[in-house]
């Protein structure tokens, strides 16, 4: 069974009623397919699904998320797109993954041994798919997951082979200290940067 999807394809009829309660409690058993293919230019990785993510099947789905408008802001697609577009990120040669598969209310219910075993098989998933560059969604994510607790926001000095690795504050609405154009202007950098 392949873990990514080879091929962007037309998304499916997108749901705009939000979730209920009972949707958010089942989605703690579900997972968010990785939109990934061999030789992308930049591979963003996020902590894990939250809730409304896993209830509505597609990366940083939340209202309030700062992802979306963000790139579509940063020069690096090719026509805007909204979480239930994400299969459409290929378009563009970008893909989505998580360091950790299951879904949860809030990141700090995932355990230092989990992020860190989820990014010993992202390791492996960077080594065999070539990405460029990936770019970290969580600066806390990163020092956790990598043992790296000096690891600033920006680019790092390590690679994961030939991958060069981004580190960028957490998108998520509740993170306050960052703005939509302070993402834009972030991820842009991934454009000037893929060209090197």
């Amino acid at each position: 069974m392949m873990d990514f999807a080879m091929a962007p394809r037309a998304p499916p009829p997108a749901p705009r009623t939000p979730p209920t309660k009972a949707d958010l409690e089942a989605a703690r058993r579900k997972t968010v397919r990785d939109v990934i293919r061999p030789g992308l230019d930049v591979l963003f990785v996020g902590i894990n699904p939250g809730l409304y993510t896993a209830a509505i099947g597609h990366h940083f789905g939340r209202p309030g998320n700062r992802f979306w408008p963000a790139l579509n802001l940063s020069g690096l697609l090719r026509r805007p797109l909204t979480p239930y577009d994400s299969e459409c990120l290929l378009e563009s040669n970008l893909g989505i993954t998580n360091i950790v598969a299951r879904a949860t209310a809030r990141a700090d219910e995932l355990s230092r041994e989990e992020l860190r075993r989820g990014a010993r098989i992202l390791m492996r998933k960077i080594l065999r798919l070539k990405p460029r560059q990936a770019a970290f969604l969580g600066l806390g994510l990163y020092r956790d997951a990598f043992d790296r607790p000096r690891a600033r926001v920006g680019l790092q000095r390590e690679t994961i082979g030939a991958t060069k690795l981004w580190v960028f504050p957490n998108p998520s609405g509740l993170n306050a200290h960052w703005h939509i154009p302070d993402y834009a202007r972030m991820f842009r950098r991934l454009k000037s940067s893929g060209r090197e």
